[in-house]
């Protein structure tokens, strides 16, 4: 009896403890944390949304597009949820399939992660990110996918703004073009996981690259109600997207297909070239009113996913790179455009700018022949006749006395190296600066240049002296013979500064690079003012209710080593090539009454290959307002490929044939207006 009772005493205390603890658990759900249930229960019957800003515009300085967004209904998944599901997802994107009519195996493909072994199509973004797999659906697969939801969990379907490019392939390395954001850029750049969206894209390229946070506004929040099939029943409360800003540029559109086509058709006209860039400058500004680079591409190419086979003809030399500009990127021995250089040089050094200078056939450089074009010798001239001429022997031999003045191969303590820092002065050897990503500094070669080569090659040359090039020798035993005899020339000796580099460098070739808007910029400071400028694509930032967010002005970064005297003299001098000197049969006919062309050929020899064609020109020639310069890789002769495309391009901007691109003969200068729904007032 007592064991029953003291068992009840037990039970009566142990229910009595659950009543204790249940109670307690009661206060703490309902007292202590009631509200936090509150929002989570709240929060299971709502969601939020991000709503992506609509990218800024890029206009050209009328205002006429040359990025611009169109709306289009996109279909995104939600990776992440598909993942969750006990199929992966395979039957949803089955289903989504049929309604978009596309294989279920590419919709896989575009929501797998790219890597190192991942081909194209796939996505390069976050995974925690809605992966857009088609951007150009109709209303109809839009609503069967937003009415049956309970079908397509983890499926979005919504109005976006797709990015769309008027000009084409025209300025399609300048535009740049956008991807999705990756993890490694929300942990590099702060700015951009601030404001991220979720779903936004990030200029990869050009413009949209330079200027991404500024075109890519600030997104906005829209907290929806939804049942729990998840469809949308109210709006429980929302925060507009800031749009982005709308970059006006120097550009100009109709100048831009000029040019184009100018570069389209001296590829064609130059059998065996392989590429071709162009850049128009304005004088007194800075401003780029056009540039173009051939081989190009159409930017489009990467909305909704690049295929594989588009993306690997973007990367490949066969197909002459046609991601890359060879305007900012591209890097060739300017011939005889960088002559201004050297005459600039020579007048620092001391040599007379009215004097009289022989100009043989050819002159001997320490021992070796250097020749005039053809051999032929034009007699004494002036510094003016030998631009407009093309004379080489009086530059070799000014560039050999100047070698030997510097000790010759037994340099004095401070060399001079007139030739070497006159071309650093012009903005040579260093990036210009402009407002795109990635420009290349060229080269100029000197003595200092020439010992650091030489210390990071010469146990390579060395090497190569003893074992020679025998993969070489295979196909070609002389070439692998002289590769062989170069190899022990530089390991016993390739930090010396020779006369014959320096004779090369005076001509613009040897180991001389220089970009063709590298060119551009030092011919503008030549006609115009004297000073260097940082060139600028962009000209101003604006709301889209047009109020004025900041001016884009290219600043000066230099001023040429010379006075007004000399640079005046070196003007004149190019005034007459177009009529007198070596592009007189490109321009042949051309009404010089109208507007005269002063300029400067090139022909630069390749190994290899055919020559490199340049053509340096400036218009007004009295008064310059533009420059023009355009290279053609594997063109030939200056003459032959380049001048006649800067013809080309001549004529449009002045309407020599027709309408002309620039009616007054000048760069808009006024911004144009913006109204407060983000149209342009024409």
């Amino acid at each position: 009896m007592i064991r029953v009772r003291a068992r009840l005493v037990l039970l009566q205390f142990l229910v009595l403890t659950l009543f204790a603890v249940l109670a307690l658990r009661l206060w703490q759900v309902q007292v202590v944390r009631g509200a936090q249930f509150v929002v989570a229960a709240t929060e299971t019957r709502t969601r939020d949304v991000i709503v992506p800003a609509v990218r800024g515009q890029i206009l050209d300085a009328s205002g006429r597009p040359l990025v611009r967004n169109r709306t289009s209904l996109v279909v995104s998944v939600d990776r992440a949820e598909l993942e969750r599901m006990r199929d992966g997802g395979q039957a949803v994107l089955r289903r989504l399939a049929a309604v978009l009519d596309r294989p279920v195996k590419e919709l896989r493909e575009r929501i797998r992660p790219c890597g190192p072994h991942v081909s194209r199509p796939c996505w390069p973004g976050s995974l925690y990110s809605p992966i857009p797999i088609d951007d150009n659906v109709d209303a109809r697969q839009a609503l069967q996918i937003l009415e049956r939801q309970e079908d397509f969990p983890g499926v979005i379907a919504q109005p976006q703004a797709v990015r769309e490019y008027p000009l084409g392939t025209g300025a399609s390395q300048t535009l740049g073009y956008l991807q999705p954001v990756t993890e490694e850029e929300l942990k590099k750049r702060s700015s951009l996981k601030a404001n991220f969206s979720g779903v936004d894209l990030v200029g990869r390229d050009g413009l949209e690259y330079v200027y991404d946070e500024a075109l890519r506004g600030s997104p906005g929040l829209r907290r929806v109600q939804v049942d729990r099939m998840g469809k949308v029943l109210g709006i429980e409360r929302q925060t507009s997207p800031t749009a982005g800003d709308i970059l006006i540029t120097n550009m100009d559109a109709n100048v831009q297909k000029i040019v184009d086509q100018a570069l389209e058709h001296a590829m064609k006209n130059a059998p065996k070239a392989d590429g071709a860039a162009a850049v128009v400058l304005d004088v007194k500004t800075g401003g780029v009113i056009a540039i173009g680079s051939m081989p190009t591409y159409d930017p489009s190419v990467w909305a909704g996913g690049i295929s594989e086979k588009d993306y690997q003809r973007l990367l490949s030399e066969k197909s002459g790179l046609p991601l890359i500009s060879r305007a900012t990127h591209g890097q060739y021995a300017p011939g005889s455009t960088f002559k201004v250089s050297s005459v600039s040089s020579m007048i620092r050094d001391g040599y007379p700018l009215k004097g009289r200078y022989d100009c043989p056939g050819s002159y001997n450089v320490a021992g070796t022949e250097f020749h005039n074009f053809h051999g032929i010798g034009l007699g004494e001239m002036d510094l003016h006749t030998a631009l407009v001429k093309s004379c080489d022997t009086i530059f070799y031999r000014a560039a050999y006395e100047m070698w030997q003045r510097d000790g010759g191969l037994t340099p004095v303590k401070h060399p001079k190296e007139p030739m070497t820092n006159t071309a650093k002065a012009f903005g040579f050897g260093r990036k210009t600066g402009i407002d795109l990503p990635g420009e290349v500094p060229g080269r100029i070669p000197g003595r200092v240049w020439k010992k650091k080569m030489w210390d990071a090659t010469h146990h390579l040359s060395c090497v190569r002296a003893k074992s020679g090039y025998p993969e070489v020798e295979k196909t070609n035993p002389s070439r692998a013979a002289y590769l062989k005899r170069l190899a022990h020339e530089n390991c016993v000796e390739g930090m010396q500064w020779k006369a014959a580099e320096a004779a090369n460098l005076s001509i613009g070739q040897g180991d001389v690079l220089v970009t063709p808007l590298q060119l551009a910029a030092a011919y503008a400071a030549l006609v115009g003012d004297g000073k260097l400028r940082s060139p600028r694509i962009g000209k101003a930032l604006v709301r889209p209710d047009g109020t004025q967010v900041e001016m884009i002005k290219a600043p000066v970064t230099g001023k040429l080593p010379i006075n007004e005297q000399t640079r005046l003299y070196i003007r004149d001098a190019l005034s007459e090539v177009t009529s007198d000197g070596t592009a007189a049969g490109a321009f042949s006919g051309f009404p010089m009454n109208v507007v005269k062309i002063g300029g400067k050929t090139g022909t630069a020899e390749v190994y290899g290959k055919e020559d490199t064609s340049w053509f340096a020109s400036f218009a007004p020639a009295n008064d310059p307002r533009f420059v023009v310069v355009v290279t053609v890789s594997q063109g030939g002769q200056g003459a032959m490929a380049a001048a006649p495309a800067a013809r080309e391009i001549w004529e449009g901007i002045y309407g020599i044939k027709g309408k002309p691109a620039l009616p007054d003969g000048k760069p808009v200068e006024r911004l144009p207006v913006i109204r407060k729904d983000g149209t342009v007032a024409n």
